[in-house]
């Protein structure tokens, strides 16, 4: 809340997550940005990944959006991040409205 509410909406992803992640540096959460997560079929691992915007505390999947409004493809693919990499909890944050919007999803199938 604090990135959008100080630099607002209208910016690109790399902007927020450049903003975000010092942010996140200042309160002291662990995480990483850009980060390679591989994906599972079948139990076995991909060559393909897919890149997290960003992963809190390890397990915290994080995807950042700049557009009008939440697209529903938005969360397919977060639900498609969490369900192909195992892991149980994602966030998919929009900068782009002018005000913050976000979902928290759960991957119950693990």
């Amino acid at each position: 809340m604090t990135v959008h509410k100080e630099i607002g909406s209208g910016f690109t992803e790399g902007a927020y997550q450049e903003a975000l992640e010092m942010e996140l540096e200042e309160q002291n959460i662990p995480f990483e940005a850009q980060v390679r997560l591989p994906i599972m079929y079948k139990g076995k691992k991909l060559r393909k990944y897919f890149v997290a915007d960003l992963l809190c505390y390890d397990k915290i999947i994080v995807e950042l959006k700049s557009s009008n409004f939440l697209h529903k493809s938005g969360s397919d693919q977060l639900v498609n991040y969490l369900k192909a990499t195992n892991h149980e909890v994602g966030l998919l944050i929009n900068f782009g409205e002018s005000s913050l919007k976000w979902k928290r999803f759960i991957n119950s199938v693990n």
